[in-house]
């Protein structure tokens, strides 16, 4: 058509009749196809016209004929104009119809086309998007602009029942309906390894592509927004894959939130959303299926699998692993290679541990940013207590000891489920040691111990103090952890009389921990500086409570004897008379830590001077006067 808009009139018959006989060689060969050529495919996904696929062919030659240029320019009648125009597409080609530019049309509402600058709409250069380019050609590659935001969507081995039970559920629910016409499935829970392998199972039962999106890849601004969306839109469509919106790891953000409202609502396809905690998506339908962790014979399951290699025969330790942690398959098989990495350094190492460690390992990363780890250093040497406190801390261990004995095999699990939590509240003043208590507990049983401070979970704004709660049981409940609670009085207290909405929520608050306690699969630890402050129909829900009291000069004493590491050197210390220091132990610590720098910057051996001037800075900071009876005859 170009070649006949700019021949003489005398060879238009000829160039009319060569035109014929090309379109009936085309339509042969289009004829012959097994399949609807990339063209007709377009065609038909954008519901374009005649005339808009003409466009697009009017662009699509530029890029691979070389003298296409030239005769665009002489078409324009400007050597300067060898770009496709507007103005050239309605001039030149049948049934042109000015619509097919507008904003909303097609071409440009799925960013078929571009328009370059030009000083008139119908002057400007019309030019083919890339990703439509390589559609054309039938390479299926991912947008440039979109390939950085997301990973593919991939089978991590096989499905435990419940989960495949799921799959099969969401597969048929596509099978049922028009594609372009189903809800948003939305995968709720904390479990967000098992969301994306019961996603990739249903695409691939449905055989469609699937795409994680994180929710950070979203942009905020409403031009942004808007490109991103029908960007995305496209792509789903070109490619016939599915959309995973991954917002496990959303902030509680007003704007972030309205725009993956945005993005749910405008993409009319199928669509995974993944979320703790279930979102609302306005007009649109949303069919929620709640994802949790697989059972206990579930877990057990995928252990005896994925230790088959490792060690045929691991008898009685399996159901050790599963009842201390609570892991996803694919952290389970994670854990695993870790400890085959392991097993290949040293032989002689005890799969046992090695395996338990690993669990540790893989879960820490959950918890690592909602609190603080502390390195267990204390040991029952290291404690100094009456014996009825340490007999109940001794019974605490042997509760998350023996959990799997008494819950699963003697039958208490399944005869009530609630009240299955190891709770326990250290009450005390500050420095008589309840957090030393809990390091001991995380010694012995080997597990990991985090500190929450309760005085930062505890948040003025409705509903914040609860969701922050949740995402540290939820964090901490794969590992197992131990989770002390420090300052519990941020928090408890004695309930006062209900006045108004504030007062019911503060009660709401604290029940809502003390029901995640319950629950908690762990051993979760609360510690306040006075019990008498905590009403007593919560500590009725607590398992363990122990009174940490001030050491008497006999335990001060003891305390003093403990408390220098062996290769510490020390000379002529009177540990009767220290004892005489009225301090609980966190300050006899402070006391011989600071002895200690001194006496090793003097090039000495610690020596009771040193714990004087030491003793002198300690009681400046309580604001407290050293008296004869404490420190006579110490030098």
């Amino acid at each position: 058509r170009l070649e006949c808009y700019t021949a003489p009139a005398e060879n238009q018959p000829e160039l009319q009749a060569q035109g014929v006989d090309r379109k009936q060689t085309f339509e042969a060969a289009a004829a012959a196809l097994r399949s609807p050529s990339a063209l007709d495919r377009l065609c038909q996904l954008f519901n374009l016209s005649n005339f808009d696929r003409d466009v697009l062919l009017l662009c699509v030659a530029i890029e691979f004929h070389v003298d296409f240029a030239s005769l665009l320019a002489a078409a324009q009648g400007n050597a300067q104009s060898n770009h496709p125009t507007l103005g050239l597409a309605l001039a030149v080609l049948p049934n042109p119809d000015w619509r097919s530019i507008a904003p909303d049309a097609p071409l440009r509402y799925w960013r078929l086309i571009e328009i370059g600058a030009g000083n008139a709409l119908t002057l400007s250069p019309l030019k083919l998007d890339e990703r439509i380019l390589h559609y054309l050609l039938g390479t299926q590659s991912l947008d440039a602009r979109l390939a950085s935001m997301v990973e593919p969507l991939t089978l991590d081995g096989e499905l435990v029942s419940s989960h495949q039970v799921l799959a099969e559920q969401i597969a048929a629910l596509w099978t049922q309906k028009a594609r372009g016409r189903l809800p948003v499935i939305q995968l709720s829970g904390a479990e967000s390894d098992s969301k994306k392998s019961i996603a990739a199972t249903v695409c691939h039962i449905c055989d469609l592509r699937s795409i994680v999106l994180p929710v950070q890849a979203i942009p905020l601004a409403t031009d942004e927004l808007d490109t991103f969306i029908r960007l995305w839109h496209r792509e789903t469509i070109l490619s016939d894959s599915i959309i995973f919106l991954d917002c496990d790891e959303m902030d509680a953000d007003l704007a972030r939130t309205r725009a993956i409202l945005r993005v749910l609502q405008s993409i009319d396809r199928c669509l995974f959303v993944a979320s703790r905690e279930r979102l609302r998506v306005g007009q649109r339908p949303v069919v929620n299926f709640e994802v949790g962790l697989p059972h206990f014979d579930e877990q057990s399951q995928v252990w005896q699998r994925s230790i088959a290699q490792l060690a045929p025969k691991f008898d009685g330790q399996i159901d050790k692993l599963v009842s201390q942690f609570n892991l996803s398959p694919t952290t389970i098989r994670a854990a695993c290679t870790e400890a085959a990495g392991h097993l290949q350094l040293d032989t002689e190492n005890d799969l046992s541990n090695i395996l338990w460690d690993a669990c540790r390992w893989q879960a820490r990363p959950r918890l690592d940013e909602l609190a603080q780890q502390i390195p267990p250093a204390a040991d029952w040497e290291n404690l100094v207590l009456p014996d009825s406190q340490r007999e109940i801390l001794r019974e605490v261990a042997a509760h998350v000891r023996q959990r799997v004995t008494v819950y699963q095999t003697w039958g208490f699990g399944a005869k009530n489920s609630r009240g299955l939590g190891i709770s326990a509240l250290f009450a005390g003043s500050s420095g008589t040691g309840k957090t030393l208590a809990a390091e001991v507990l995380a010694q012995e049983l080997r597990l990991d111990l985090y500190r929450i401070d309760l005085s930062s979970v505890v948040s003025k704004y409705i509903g914040e103090t609860e969701k922050n709660l949740r995402r540290v049981f939820d964090a901490a409940e794969y590992g197992g952890a131990i989770l002390l609670f420090d300052e519990a009085d941020a928090l408890f207290g004695k309930r006062s009389e209900v006045k108004d909405a504030k007062d019911r929520y503060a009660n709401i608050e604290v029940s809502y921990l003390l029901q995640r306690m319950e629950s908690y699969p762990g051993l979760a630890i609360l510690t306040t500086n006075l019990k008498s402050a905590i009403d007593p129909a919560f500590l009725r829900r607590i398992r363990f409570v122990t009174q940490f009291p001030f050491p008497d000069a006999t335990q001060r004493a003891e305390i003093w004897r403990r408390i220098f590491p062996r290769n510490t050197p020390t000379e002529g210390l009177d540990f009767i008379k220290l004892g005489r220091l009225n301090i609980a132990g966190g300050n006899i610590r402070n006391i011989a830590l600071n002895g200690a720098f001194l006496a090793a910057d003097r090039g000495e051996s610690v020596q009771m001077k040193h714990l004087l001037h030491a003793a002198q800075t300690e009681y400046s900071k309580l604001e407290k006067s050293l008296t004869e009876a404490e420190i006579g005859g110490w030098v």
